[in-house]
């Protein structure tokens, strides 16, 4: 499969995983680093993102 930038960062940028909950979250960067964004599920402040395969 050829990999390009602009599906990349469709597929990648500024998308958060819930560390609690499982769920994804789009989301600026700033925003979340600064505390601002919770998951809309469960409500947590825990965040991750998302992974690369």
């Amino acid at each position: 499969m050829v990999k390009f930038a602009e599906a990349e960062t469709r597929r990648f940028k500024n998308i958060f995983v819930c560390r609690v909950c499982k769920s994804k979250v789009r989301a600026p960067n700033l925003k979340v680093i600064q505390g601002k964004i919770s998951c809309r599920k469960c409500g947590s402040k825990q965040l991750r993102t998302l992974k690369k395969k």
